[in-house]
């Protein structure tokens, strides 16, 4: 059965760092495209960050240049390094991961991922 498990969320100030974990069992993630999406209050949900099968790494508007997105294949785990956070970045964090038929990660709309872990919460305040 696959399981994701986020961890490393938390509430801290403006300019501060979290870094979030996402465990992966019933699977092994190198094998799938492997995202971070957010949802904040009153927003739809969005791709934060992705890491493809072939490595190839995307990030999304206000993650770039704030995040990073990692993934430790020996320990199964998806990262999301996240630094000089503002209130904005205020949300639920979920990872999640789906097969695509190429090597990359062609789409990051939520509706083609299949897999995703029950989300962990982060707040910024000012």
């Amino acid at each position: 059965q696959v399981r994701l498990a986020e961890s490393g969320g938390g509430s801290v100030q403006s300019g501060g760092s979290l870094r979030l974990s996402c465990a992966a069992s019933g699977y092994t993630a190198s094998t799938m495209c492997m995202a971070w999406f957010r949802l904040a209050p009153g927003k739809e949900r969005e791709a934060v960050a992705s890491i493809a099968r072939d490595g190839k790494i995307k990030y999304i508007g206000p993650a770039n240049g704030r995040f990073i997105i990692s993934r430790d294949n020996a320990e199964n785990t998806l990262y999301l390094e996240m630094n000089s956070l503002k209130p904005d970045d205020t949300a639920e964090y979920f990872c999640a991961g789906t097969r695509f038929s190429t090597a990359s990660c062609p789409s990051l709309v939520p509706k083609y991922f299949t897999y995703w872990g029950p989300g962990t919460q982060v707040t910024v305040s000012s």
